[in-house]
């Protein structure tokens, strides 16, 4: 557990076991913040959060009849527009943009999940890949490109100047290594709930039925299923590789707490890709998720390599440099 003492950076937070597998990844991330930007990040989060729900929930319950669709799309339309407006429909919103206004954080984010979602709304599926790719850059990286904001502000007397880097491009390996380590861990579970994010193109690229993937969330994994998850496990490894280069590029930009919020966000999303290989004849989605008490061991070990760079970079001439 995380209790402070000399051999740990002096602002982790502590977690419960039983948060742990109740608690997004993000938000586990973000509490290694400074309190004004860990409450500024569950603002907008939970913003988010609902204009998500909004569809996801309707389409868990079954076909949504096209006079919800408009409604839900009409109040959708509604809720971002007041946003760009900066004229809250109430008090909740009244609060994000005040907290959007005083981290400088553009509205662009929330436009983009709204059309994601919208998408997802008129939408059963994605016919292919870059569709389900274009998809991601409302439903993944803007969500991300909000944390990487609030990551990148820098703190001045008078308030925080914007990030020195461009927050969506920032984001977006991250959010795709992310979100596809989602979408394999979670497509039993989203299937159940009528959400489909394997693309047409690539079911059809390895043959997979209906009747396959009905068999794989009921536990058993057919040869064709397991090259469509291999194929995706690839698509994620690729994305990866992209979010280590750029998180090693970007670290230089940013102080210790939040450099480190970054490594345990790439950390827990690595640690669930580990449990995918090799990939099993019979499914259990508990053989997926790591347990409470392995997050919580792969959040010391991610603590303690980073305060051990850290006093590296301090034993190498005496003065911790200051990003």
């Amino acid at each position: 557990m995380w209790e402070p003492d000399q051999t740990r950076l002096d602002f982790a937070p502590h977690v419960e076991f039983g948060e742990i597998l109740t608690t997004p990844i993000l938000d586990i991330a973000a509490r290694f913040w400074d309190n004004e930007r860990y409450e500024a990040f569950k603002v907008c989060y939970r913003s988010m959060r609902i204009i998500d729900d909004a569809v996801d929930d309707r389409k868990a319950a079954g076909a949504i009849p096209v006079p919800q669709r408009r409604e839900v799309r009409r109040l959708i339309e509604q809720w971002t527009a007041s946003l760009k407006r900066q004229q809250p429909r109430d008090s909740f919103q009244k609060d994000l943009i005040a907290v959007m206004s005083k981290f400088g954080i553009p509205v662009w984010p929330w436009e983009r999940l709204a059309q994601a979602m919208i998408y997802d709304l008129d939408h059963d599926g994605f016919a292919t890949f870059k569709t389900f790719r274009q998809y991601c850059g409302g439903a993944a990286i803007a969500p991300a490109s909000v944390f990487m904001h609030l990551c990148g502000v820098v703190e001045r007397d008078h308030g925080y100047d914007p990030p020195r880097f461009d927050i969506r491009a920032a984001a977006a390996s991250l959010a795709m290594f992310s979100y596809l380590v989602h979408l394999i861990r979670d497509f039993a579970k989203d299937y159940k709930n009528n959400l489909v994010y394997f693309s047409r193109d690539l079911l059809d690229e390895h043959r997979v039925s209906i009747a396959e993937i009905d068999a794989a969330v009921s536990g058993t994994i057919s040869p064709s299923f397991r090259g469509l998850l291999k194929h995706y496990l690839s698509l994620a490894e690729s994305y990866r590789r992209r979010a280590r280069y750029k998180i090693d590029q970007l670290s230089p930009r940013l102080g210790e707490r939040y450099r480190l919020s970054l490594e345990i966000v790439y950390s827990l999303y690595l640690q669930t890709m580990e449990r995918f290989e090799p990939i099993p004849d019979h499914f259990s989605p508990d053989a997926w998720s790591p347990g409470p008490e392995e997050i919580q061991q792969r959040i010391d070990q991610t603590v303690a390599v980073c305060e051990f760079g850290s006093r590296r970079i301090q034993g190498k001439n005496g003065v911790r440099r200051r990003y």
